[in-house]
C-alpha cells in the first residue's frame, strides 16, 4: 500500500533562491530552515512525490509562482555544522543533529504570480485553516489540504 501524496506549501525569498533558481539547478536541498514547527512538517510529515506550492515572500508582489516535488526523505541539514554558515547552530552535533531538510525538484513555473491578496480574497473558499492567511503565521514550511492545493492552482 502507498502512502497517500500530500501537499505543501514553501516559501522562499527570491533574492535569496527563487523558482528560477530552482528551475536552473533541478534540484535543491531546503536548507537553513530554523523554525522547529517547519522543521517536523519536513522531518516527519513530508515523503518522497509530495507536491509542493512554491511561494515568493518579502518581494513586490508575493505569491505562488511554482510547483515542485519533495525529492528526498529528510536528513540532517549540513549548513548546522558549518561555524561560517548563517545557519550554523552551536547546540547541534552529527549525532544528534537538531535540523533537518528535505531536496525539492523543480516541476514548473505558472503561467503567472497567484498573489497573496488575491489568495486572501478566496479565504471563504480555503477555509480558515489555511495558515498562510491565517493571522500571526510565520511559517516558511506547512501543510495544505488537496483541496486547497487543487482550488490554488486553479486560480492560474
Amino acid at each position: 500500500m502507498t502512502a497517500r501524496r500530500r501537499y505543501w506549501l514553501m516559501k522562499s525569498e527570491p533574492d535569496a533562491f527563487s523558482i528560477d533558481d530552482l528551475e536552473r539547478v533541478g534540484t535543491e536541498p531546503w536548507n537553513g530552515v530554523r523554525n522547529y514547527q517547519a522543521r517536523n512538517f519536513m522531518r516527519d510529515g513530508m515523503q518522497v512525490g509530495d507536491g509542493v506550492l512554491f511561494y515568493h515572500s518579502n518581494t513586490d508582489v508575493p505569491g505562488i509562482v511554482g510547483t515542485a516535488t519533495v525529492a528526498s526523505k529528510a536528513y540532517p541539514d549540513e549548513t548546522q555544522f558549518n561555524p561560517k554558515s548563517d545557519y550554523f547552530d552551536p547546540k547541534s552535533t552529527r549525532e544528534e543533529p537538531r535540523w533537518f531538510l528535505v531536496d525539492v525538484a523543480f516541476d514548473r513555473k505558472l503561467k503567472r504570480t497567484i498573489s497573496l491578496d488575491e489568495i486572501k480574497q478566496h479565504a471563504g473558499k480555503l477555509g480558515e485553516d489555511f495558515a498562510l492567511i491565517r493571522k500571526g503565521n510565520r511559517l516558511s514550511v506547512f501543510p495544505v489540504q488537496a483541496a486547497q492545493w487543487k482550488y490554488l492552482l486553479s486560480l492560474e
